[in-house]
């Protein structure tokens, strides 16, 4: 049967899992046949399982949903999975009345050229991504024929990584609808033997739960079953709607009696390291929070709660120090302290006298941070056997002192030179999370977003316990010398208890006798070597048991392992080294079906039908299909040209016009430090106007570019062109289109806006305006709009960039004026007193057709008295 509709996703990242089956459009009219319990607008899903096999911590989860099609007409039919942000999907398959499509990965610009020509020959396709803390959502859509039936199978694969203790696989159940055959099973072998197992369900009674659920472990293997009846699917006795919907987590951990576990298969082998039972290094803890007026009310309220709730714990062993930045740094002492019972208590009427106030001043406050503990460590004013942790919290990006991004990281890196790591929590979504990233992880440390919720101040405890116990530092894990090969990481900085070290690698010859497997470390009282050795013949009779699940599950955790590493590795990396780690991950990625970063999966029906496809893509973490607009001032240009500058602190807005002769390039926006330029050149009507007053002008032409990246997009109502270096591409408007490049974004959205996105601190989005093509007198036009300039310098100019910068005006006496719709005023702004008259203009952002209409005071000639200097003075010579 023919395909009639995909849709295209992109996934995102995150830790669960939700499946659900049901029609697009519920509100239709069925007849008058029967229908099963639990069908919705004629479409029962009557089956769902989740399938989930865990061999040694690595996970094989295989998703299946089957449904019919029993009304009368064609239904559209979606399968919605949220799957673990750390997840690779390794298949996706679609089976449709017995004949079976399956996906193929492919390096993500091949997906992508296959996926514009499936848009250029008019099959309908689209883009769909969303994601919260731990999840990434995937999505698609297909249309089932009357009495037809639909199978929807996804496979992924992850290693379980060991947080406070345990290791958890984090399920999302969301049906949305009552599923006659529903099941969870899930399977664990582990070698070291099951410790502890337990499931839990949080929309579900306990009462409920028990007759539903089955779990059990004995030795090295482990089982839970959650198969709910249709009647215990219900939200009430009655209902026909289902109270499946919320999280079904498995918690389990393994027997502990060596500190070190070693696996090996098929020439391939993983070494665990977990040790137990060892005392706390002292640590000397250094917290730098961010204070600027942006953490304002809930936030700040958030952040002092959980800095009261660790203050509690911390040891009496551990030193601390509190460092505050707005505009400039304060500190709590001019030293680190000892924890004493005295000074936590000091420590506690500091942090509850925190306000908010200022800028933000990150590198500064770094600076002084890592200052206090290199000068803690050379005066030996801490114990010699202690560690160092720097961490901070910020919601915004550095917009006082040093500002460049590349420029702090370089002063962080040469200031700590590899001693201690460094943790970054960045508060909400408005920020530059890759340069927090990137920052922490070249020093040794991570990142983790601190979500806006109510629990924010949960979750930054939480992040505190996970390095509160160090256990270990200056770990190495030594093997064989020659004997192993890509090896995967083996040195880190701490072990923290309730974590585990993985380390996986090749065995150089598959005969040998023995392996031996060490790890040293510093402890708290003593240096420590821990050893392991493994009789390979032993192991080897041991494969046969270990085959319980699947053979090759070592070899899979080493390539995803790697995997992972390299990407993270190739977010620093400049040139040559890039290239190398971005051509090993991928080749990996290809070679063991990885859906990662750097590939796509192809789902396509056969050339002789439809050719209807689908991708699945996993973007960065800060990648966006949509932009969503900050609540910052934003600034546009649009229409005749008409200048807006919105200030929403006064919840009002200014404009003017620009009156030139078409061909005019005029600088909208310059950044000598960024090196990002915005031109506009004019054009005019399509027949010269004899009242020069009266012509009507429009942007035809947009310039946009950057220095530093040594790229341009030229944008007209025809096309875009860019320019990366010497390499062009052109795209018209009728394209959907995303291109993606280290900092940069460019999405294309068909016949109606684009958006170009640096970074995390600036967006622009440009609007394409479309009149009848037998309008006499206009020609199509282009508006544009600077939706986020957070990441624009203070020396920023231009006709818009000059407003980026915090400015004030007063509006005072305002009487009748030459309309009587439009009364007048007089303005003080800048140390001008000018008669501005207020008015309205459209903002087209969100439509494009109709668009919004915007208040604002109007600044006559040419914004003479508004702007710096005469508008001539914005003339350039040309588009770049």
């Amino acid at each position: 049967m023919a395909l009639a509709r995909w849709l295209c996703l992109i996934l995102a990242l995150l830790s669960g899992l939700a499946v659900s089956g049901f029609p697009r459009n519920p509100s239709r009219l069925l007849g008058k046949r029967s229908l099963p319990e639990g069908a919705v607008d004629g479409i029962e899903v009557y089956s769902t399982k989740v399938n989930c096999k865990v061999t040694s911590r690595f996970a094989h989860n295989v998703v299946t949903t089957r449904a019919v099609n029993h009304a009368n007409t064609a239904k559209e039919v979606s399968f919605d999975v949220e799957l673990p942000k750390t997840a690779f999907i390794t298949n996706f398959t679609l089976t449709i009345d017995g004949v079976t499509y399956p996906g193929n990965v492919k390096e993500k610009e091949v997906a992508k050229k296959q996926y514009e020509k499936a848009v250029s020959q008019g099959k309908t396709a689209g883009l769909v991504k969303a994601s919260g803390r731990k999840l990434e959502k995937f999505t698609v859509s297909v249309n089932v024929a009357a009495g037809s039936k639909v199978t929807f199978e996804l496979t992924y694969e992850e290693l379980l990584k060991r947080h406070k203790g345990k290791y958890e696989m984090y399920l999302k159940v969301q049906p949305k609808q009552l599923v006659k055959h529903f099941e969870i099973t899930v399977d664990i072998f582990e070698p070291q033997g099951i410790s502890t197992l337990d499931a839990e369900a949080s929309f579900i009674t306990n009462d409920l739960l028990g007759s539903a659920l089955t779990k059990s472990f004995s030795g090295k293997k482990g089982h839970v079953s959650f198969k709910p009846s249709l009647d215990q699917q219900r939200s009430c006795p009655t209902c026909t709607d289902s109270l499946l919907k919320g999280d079904f987590i498995i918690t389990y951990d393994v027997n502990r009696e060596s500190p070190a576990n070693v696996q090996i298969v098929n020439g391939y082998f993983v070494h665990f390291f977990a040790p137990q039972g060892l005392p706390v290094v002292p640590k000397s803890v250094v917290f730098v929070i961010d204070v600027s007026g942006s953490m304002h009310g809930r936030k700040m309220e958030q952040t002092k709660d959980a800095l009261l709730k660790i203050l509690e714990d911390v040891k009496q062993d551990d030193y601390l120090n509190f460092i505050l930045f707005s505009g400039d740094v304060t500190t709590w002492k001019d030293s680190l302290v000892p924890a004493t019972p005295e000074n936590i208590q000091e420590a506690r009427k500091f942090v509850m006298d925190i306000h908010d106030r200022g800028m933000t001043n990150i590198n500064d406050a770094l600076l002084r941070g890592i200052s206090m503990l290199n000068k803690a460590r050379e005066e030996h004013t801490v114990p010699e056997r202690s560690t160092s942790i720097i961490i901070m919290l910020t919601d915004g990006d550095a917009n006082v002192g040093e500002s460049r991004p590349k420029k702090i990281q370089e002063n962080v890196r040469n200031a700590i030179g590899g001693k201690f790591p460094l943790y970054n929590l960045g508060f909400g979504n408005n920020l530059n999370y890759n340069f927090l990233e990137n920052m922490a992880l070249e020093n040794h440390g991570l990142a983790r977003r601190i979500y806006e919720d109510s629990d924010a101040s949960l979750q930054l405890q939480g992040f505190y316990e996970e390095v509160a116990n160090p256990l270990l530092t200056g770990v190495e894990a030594e093997y064989p010398q020659n004997a192993i090969l890509d090896l995967t990481q083996n040195s880190y900085q701490h072990f923290y208890d309730g974590s585990e070290i993985v380390v996986a690698g090749r065995l150089a010859d598959k005969d040998m006798n023995s392996f031996k497997a060490a790890v040293k470390g510093h402890g708290a009282i003593n240096d420590l070597t821990f050893t392991e050795e493994v009789d390979m013949k032993e192991m080897e009779k041991a494969l046969q048991e270990w085959d319980y699940i699947f053979g090759d599950y070592i070899e899979r955790l080493w390539a995803y392992l790697t995997i992972e590493q390299l990407l993270e590795k190739r977010k620093n990396a400049w040139g040559e080294e890039k290239e190398n780690l971005t051509a090993q991950a991928l080749e990996l990625s290809l070679k063991y079906h990885f859906v990662t970063p750097l590939t796509s999966m192809v789902v396509t029906k056969p050339e002789d039908n439809e050719n209807q496809m689908a991708i699945a893509n996993k973007p960065g973490e800060d990648a966006m299909t949509s932009y969503q607009v900050p609540k910052t001032p934003y600034y546009y240009v649009d229409g005749d040209p008409h200048f807006i500058i919105q200030i929403p602190e006064k919840d009002d807005a200014i404009c003017f016009n620009i009156d030139e002769d078409p061909g005019t390039v005029l600088r909208l926006i310059q950044d000598p430090v960024t090196g990002l330029t915005v031109n506009g050149q004019i054009i005019g009507e399509k027949r010269g106007s004899s009242d020069s007053q009266n012509r009507r002008t429009y942007f035809g032409k947009l310039g946009i570019a950057s220095a530093q990246m040594d790229f341009r997009i030229e944008v007209t109502p025809e096309n875009i062109t860019l320019w990366n270096g010497d390499s062009l591409s052109t795209f018209s408007w009728l394209d959907t289109v995303m291109v993606t490049q280290d900092g940069l974004s460019v999405m294309i959205n068909r016949k109606k806006s684009m958006v170009v996105s640096f970074g995390d601190g600036v967006a622009f989005v440009v609007v394409l305006h479309q009149v009848w093509k037998k309008e006499p007198a206009h020609h199509d036009f282009l508006g544009f709009y600077v939706v986020d300039s957070r990441g624009m310098s203070a020396q920023t100019h231009g006709l818009l960039g000059q407003f980026f910068h915090p400015f004030d005006f007063q509006v005072s006496d305002v009487h009748p004026g030459s309309d009587p719709t439009k009364p007048d005023a007089t303005m003080v702004v800048k140390n001008h007193q000018l008669t501005v008259t207020r008015g309205s203009q459209k903002d087209y952002r969100k439509d494009i057709s109709v668009g919004r209409n915007v208040a604002c005071w109007f600044v006559h000639n040419n914004g003479q008295g508004l702007i710096d200097g005469i508008h001539r003075d914005y003339v350039v010579p040309n588009l770049f």
